[in-house]
């Protein structure tokens, strides 16, 4: 059976000299891993965090990895990929994705909202500093948490009232709350232990360190 279906991109790796396993969020399968035959004229950058393609699907029966064909971008993201912030932030959202959300999982609504934090990232054009601590607290409501002061003090520290601001704010306003570099890399510090508490698991982030250098 085959199947046309929009794949977002957390992650991929290596499989063979003429393949790697694309790792996916989609609306028909959730978090699911696909063999993609590959070549010297295939263009790599295809494959960057986040991106939202379009793919036909082959599902087998008697193997776990699918085959996925026909690969072609279903949006262009030129408003990330011309921006290293932008780039940057991606990368550091869709390792959150890869290392949260277990494959195989399929957690309703999570690839709508998931798609349209991409989309609105890709269209802001300036006061997006906040963007990657905003979606980690949407990510936790995408995941069915429902974050609150209260629940969020035990791994704010000395940042619970700034969180609590984001936490009652709008998005347009989160977006303009004034934080230093330091500030944003202890939430985000924060908030991923509040993720690993509640999704029971060990979430280490290698591209934290980046956006830490980014916003010093």
């Amino acid at each position: 059976m085959k199947t046309i279906t929009e794949l977002i991109v957390l992650n991929h790796t290596k499989f063979r000299e003429d393949s790697i396993v694309l790792h996916t969020l989609s609306r028909d399968y959730g978090r699911r891993s696909f063999l993609i035959r590959v070549g010297k004229k295939t263009g790599m950058a295809l494959f960057l965090p986040l991106n939202i393609l379009e793919a036909e699907v082959t599902e087998n029966s008697k193997s776990d990895l699918w085959f996925a064909g026909h690969i072609v971008s279903a949006l262009p993201l030129n408003g990330i990929r011309n921006n290293l912030y932008k780039n940057t932030m991606t990368l550091f959202m869709s390792e959150v994705l890869y290392r949260t959300v277990k494959d195989g999982a399929i957690e309703d609504g999570l690839y709508e909202w998931c798609r349209g934090s991409i989309v609105t990232l890709d269209a802001l054009e300036s006061d997006f500093s906040n963007f990657h601590i905003r979606f980690l607290l949407e990510f936790a409501v995408a995941l069915g948490f429902r974050p609150e002061a209260g629940d969020i003090a035990p791994f704010a520290g000395e940042n619970l009232a700034v969180l609590d601001e984001f936490l009652k704010a709008s998005f347009g306003e989160s977006m303009l709350l004034p934080l230093t570099g330091e500030t944003r890399n202890a939430i985000a510090d924060s908030l991923i232990r509040y993720l690993e508490f509640h999704t029971e698991s060990t979430i280490s982030i290698r591209s934290l360190s980046v956006l830490r250098d980014l916003y010093r």
